[in-house]
Formats: structure tokens, sequence, C-alpha cells
């Protein structure tokens, strides 16, 4: 096992900066989610840790070791793939032996390994069988057998469980969780699913065009998001915002451009009369009796546990997530409070956090 370090590393095509200057410590048996939108540098930085994309500038360590200049076979790493890259040929078995045969291995150590990986995944039953005799999950975990048996210091992982259906992502997600608590070797894992990040990881790592966000927690970055993109890529649905004017006196309150005031059950300091933007998840929002903001129901989606309500607000459209059953139609007026403490506010300008 080994930490990953990666220091003011910067990737450049030309005149176009992609990856500016990103730096991210990884504590030796950490899991760690690279998470952001299509484009923001997350699988360019994975293949950059691979060796399969140069860095333009700073440096890569595992385990203390340089590794910038080192081909990937030689980083003491292994990757899997989104498209598993098995070989159709080949049996389960040989698929996950192959690497060690072609860096020497003896057939004793290789079917030792082949045998210990395929009892971790559950692959004994399958390991005579060809990649298209197996399902999509059966070949996922195919795919993470070769990378276990070569004991590896780091795991990459590269949006492993795009190609799954729901159902299957669920399962695979408990799985790779629980590999990683049994093998307890460094992860670094890419996905564009926020909902995998905040599932799987120990940290995460959130990235927006080739910068990073924040770093921390799943609950961390949960709880107290630094600004309004982190705040709104992490959380499904995603957390609501509405723009005012800060106001105090015997209570504060959000005075949105419409006149309607949000009632706020506190504020942040020195922000009177400031231009400022509130969010709440979904969850926070309450049924608010005579004191609450009046809201237009729009759409309203039962999933089983909870439903989830399309609300308008002065023109803006609102998730409204409610956990007890609801007799609810569209059109119907609702008055919704905002004075859950767990609110969030963010300067409207440069959208980073105010505490309250």
């Amino acid at each position: 096992m080994s930490g990953l370090s990666i220091n003011k590393v910067k990737k450049s095509f030309g005149s176009v900066d992609i990856i500016h200057s990103i730096d991210v410590e990884i504590a030796d048996g950490e899991f760690v989610i690279l998470v952001g939108p299509s484009g923001c540098g997350k699988s360019t930085l994975l293949r950059m840790i691979a060796g399969l994309e140069e860095i333009s500038a700073g440096k890569i360590s595992i385990d203390g070791r340089v590794v910038n200049n080192l081909q990937p076979k030689d980083r003491d790493i292994a990757m899997v793939f989104q498209n598993y890259a098995l070989y159709p040929q080949m049996t389960v078995a040989q698929n996950m032996g192959f690497a060690l045969e072609l860096a020497g291995a003896k057939r004793p150590e290789i079917d030792r390994k082949v045998s210990e990986a395929a009892a971790i995944l559950g692959l004994q039953p399958l390991l005579e069988r060809k990649p298209a005799q197996l399902s999509g999950g059966q070949r996922q975990r195919v795919a993470m057998g070769r990378a276990i048996v070569r004991d590896p210091k780091v795991f990459l992982f590269d949006e492993p469980l795009s190609n799954l259906d729901a159902k299957l992502r669920v399962k695979m997600r408990a799985e790779i969780k629980a590999l990683h608590q049994r093998l307890k070797t460094t992860i670094v894992y890419v996905t564009h699913d926020q909902i995998e990040a905040m599932t799987m990881a120990d940290k995460i790592v959130v990235l927006q065009g080739g910068r990073v966000e924040q770093i921390g927690s799943p609950l961390e970055l949960y709880d107290r998001p630094r600004n309004i993109f982190v705040a709104g890529f992490l959380g499904s649905p995603a957390m609501n915002f509405l723009e005012g004017m800060l106001e105090t006196g015997t209570s504060p309150s959000l005075a949105l451009s419409g006149g309607a005031r949000v009632k706020l059950s506190q504020a942040p300091a020195n922000s009177a009369g400031k231009p400022l933007t509130l969010g709440i998840r979904p969850e926070d929002i309450s049924l608010g009796g005579d004191e609450g903001v009046e809201a237009i129901v729009k759409v309203i989606e039962p999933t089983g546990s909870e439903t989830h309500v399309a609300v308008e607000v002065e023109g803006k459209e609102l998730t409204w997530v409610v956990r007890e059953r609801v007799s609810l139609v569209p059109e119907q007026r609702v008055k919704l409070s905002f004075a859950s403490p767990k609110v969030h506010f963010f300067d409207r300008q440069t959208q980073s956090r105010l505490d309250a």
C-alpha cells in the first residue's frame, strides 16, 4: 500500500490549459473519488497518474517516488477501465492472470493469485468461461480481478460502472467498497455520478474546468460546500437557490425581487442589505403556515419512500422533497418554509460560502 501525491500538476495541449496546477494528497489506503461534470479534467488527471498522459508541469509521487518519467508498467499501479478491456479469446482465469504471465511469474504463483482474487470476487464458478458468456457485472468483476492479482500500490478506476444498468450499478458500488475495506489499498476512482462519489469515497475531489473546487469527506462537502458550484453539484435532487437582499431586524429574511420575503432562522454576519444567494436542500423545505412563502405546485413525483414536488416561487422552479404522504395536485398553492437551520448562504458576486 502507498500514498499518492499530486503537486502543482498542469496539463496543456498547445496553448490550451486543461489542468490548472492541481494539488491533491491521498493517504495510504484512502479511497478518493475525482468527480465533476464532463470536461472538467478528471479522466485526464487519472491518465496522468497512470502514465498514459504526459504532464506539462508539476510532479506525481507514489509511495514517495516521483513517477513523472516512468512508464505505466513501472509505476506499480493497476487500472480498471470503463469498457472492461478483456481479451475475448481468453477464459476468465487467463484474462486475470495474463499480466502476471507477461511479468514472468511462475504458473503456481499465477494460479494461486487468480484463485485468491476469484474467491474475493465470487468468480470461482466462472473461471473457465469467456467474456462473451458473462454479464456486464461479471465482466467488470473480472477486470477488477485482473487488477487485484497484480497486488499494486494504487488502484485506478475510470468510470467502471457507467455501462451497467441502474440496479447493477448499486450492487457493484457495494462490491467495490467492500473490496476496498478488505484490501485496504489506495484507490483513485473517477466518476461523473455524484451518488457514486457520496456513497463510496473516504474523500472527494470536486473538479470544474481543470481546477479543484473543494476537497473533503462526502458529508463535509454536502453539509458545508465551499461555493455554489459544489453546493449544486453534490446532492440528488440538487440544492435549490433563491436570490435576494438580506434584511435584518427583529428576525432576518431574504427579500426576493418579486416582493416575497423568505423568513430565515439565521443569517450571515455583516450582510444586511447585501445581495445574497440562499441555498436549501429539497429535504430541508417544509410547510410554513401563514409565514411561509407562497409556492405553486407544478409536478408531483411519488417514489414510494418520499415524494418529489416541483414548485414555483416567483417564477423560479424549486424541488421540495416530502417524506410523509401528502395530497397535492398541480397548480395548488402552498406556503413553504425555508427557515431550516441547515440553509446555506453564498455571496452572489463571488459565489463563495458565507457562514451564518
